[in-house]
Formats: C-alpha cells, structure tokens, sequence
C-alpha cells in the first residue's frame, strides 16, 4: 500500500506540471485549451501543495499517516483537482458524487485513526468491534454534514455556487436547489456506513486490522 501512495502521489505531481506546462504554452500562444484557462492553471498549482499535504503533516507530527488514508486522499485530489477542474471533468454526469464516496472512506477511515488513537490498546481489544465500526461510520457522516455547512456559508456569504443551487445564472427553485446538497449527503452517508460494515467484519475475524489506521513514528 506504501507503494501505491507513492505511485498516486507522483500521478499528482507530474500530472499537474505537465498540465501546466502544456495549457501554458497554449495560453501564451492565443490558443487555451480550456476556458478561463490561466485561472485554471493557478487552481492546478495549488493542487502541487494540496496533494504534498500528508507529507508535508509527516514531517511536522514525525508521524507516518496510515497509507490507506493517504492513497484515497490522492485519488480524491486527482479527481477534485487535476481532472474534475483543470480538465473539466466536473461536466460529467455524478462526478462529484463518486468523488464524495472516496472523500466518506478517508473521513471514515480518519474515524477509525481517531479511535485508535484515543484508546489504550489494552482497552481497545475488548471493544466490541460494532462499536467501533458505528463509530467511524457516525465520525465520517458528522464531518460531510459540516461540509455541507462551509459550502453554505461560502454560498450565502461570498456568492459562490458550492451546492449547485444556481443553474445558467438563475437560482433554482424547489427540490431542484437541494439535489446536489442531499446527493453529496447520500454519498457521505453511504461511503462511510460502507466502511463502518466491513471494519467491522474485518475487525471480528481479525483485531489487528485497525492497526492499519495507527499512527506511527518515522524511522
């Protein structure tokens, strides 16, 4: 799995310059690929930082994140970032909603890291394995719900389009204005249960698994 972060990471990285390098000369010749295309260059940039934040927390805790976490955090920015805005893959049908089903497993899968985390491992071997499992279930559902809340405020406050109310400059009426708000719900709550269910198979057929989310020390 160390392997696999690594892998996704570089995607990330090389991806982001090659795009940046390719859409720039094409914007410097008259030719942009894409609309608005120097702003989404700046936004593919940003994503070189967001992609190197888990290393960058590495070095700062001189702890190793858990490296199923990690793995799903860089398939969620590639999509989020170097394909859904620089490419404009967001135009495809539900591509937002499976992006919310990588982001439910990290949330989740953090819900998993906390309680293992706060528990003494003494205690944390007779802890019903449901127990848990709702847990990291409940943490992951909490957190999209909060998402939900900045999208809203940044919607209310800066006039952005976060939640998809406004459609060709007009805003929605009805149920229209809350399909992409109770979508990204859904998703939340089905990604998250999803991995709160088999943590919790994982964990009565084995108790070590949940080491897989621990916290550990850099060599």
């Amino acid at each position: 799995m160390h392997m696999i972060r690594r892998v996704l990471y570089w995607i990330n990285m090389i991806g982001a310059v090659a795009y940046i390098l390719i859409c720039g000369q094409r914007l410097s010749a008259g030719h942009p690929l894409y609309h608005d295309q120097l702003q989404l260059i700046v936004q593919v940039a940003s994503g070189l930082v967001i992609a190197s934040l888990p290393l960058i927390l590495e070095r700062l805790m001189k702890r190793q994140l858990p490296d199923v976490l990690v793995a799903l955090y860089e398939i969620f920015i590639l999509m989020a970032i170097l394909l859904g805005t620089g490419m404009q893959a967001y135009s495809i049908h539900y591509w937002d909603k499976v992006e919310h089903l990588f982001s439910a497993g990290i949330l989740a899968g953090t819900g998993y890291m906390v309680f293992a985390g706060l528990t003494p491992q003494k205690y944390l071997d007779h802890i019903s394995p449901a127990l848990i499992g709702l847990f990291a279930a409940v943490f992951g559902i909490s957190i999209g719900v909060f998402w939900e809340f900045y999208e809203f405020t940044g919607d209310s406050l800066l006039g952005m389009n976060m939640q998809r109310y406004m459609a060709h400059g007009q805003a929605l009426v009805g149920q229209a204005a809350l399909y992409d708000t109770m979508g990204d719900l859904l998703m939340d709550v089905v990604g998250s249960v999803l991995l709160g269910i088999y943590g919790f198979f994982a964990i009565r057929k084995n108790r070590r698994w949940l080491d897989t989310f621990k916290l550990r020390k850099l060599n």
